[in-house]
């Protein structure tokens, strides 16, 4: 009785480790990217249009590679007047500004691109 439980969990978690391998590898997990494409360009810096009046330190949850500080970078990138340095050493985003960026619309890039901010600093 205790086998066919012990193979039972064992199939199990199988099944779950096969179908997250599965979901990374055709790039449905929010983090690499899928692939395994091998080397990862670094995303391109953004230069400010006016110079930079202040920066804020943006500490996130959910990095764990090259692929997720790339998606971090580029989705505060996207934001008018911000510019980001991502660590995924330190697992933070300093993001510097040439106008007002409010708090919130850091907050909702880097959850949109599926990773979770715990603190924003200036």
């Amino acid at each position: 009785m205790t086998d066919a439980v012990i193979l039972a969990l064992v199939a199990a978690l199988m099944f779950f480790a096969v179908r997250g391998a599965v979901k990374h590898f055709k790039g449905e997990s929010p983090c690499c990217g899928g692939g395994g494409s091998g080397l990862i360009k670094a995303p391109a810096e953004k230069r400010l249009d006016s110079p930079v009046l202040g920066r804020k330190t943006v500490k996130i949850s959910g990095m764990h590679c090259d692929h997720c500080v790339r998606s971090v970078t580029e989705a505060i990138n996207k934001i008018d007047g911000a510019s980001a340095k991502v660590s995924l050493k330190s697992e933070t985003a300093v993001v510097s500004y040439d106008r007002p960026v409010e708090d919130e619309k850091i907050r909702r890039a880097v959850e949109d691109a599926g990773f979770e901010v715990i603190s924003i600093t200036a």
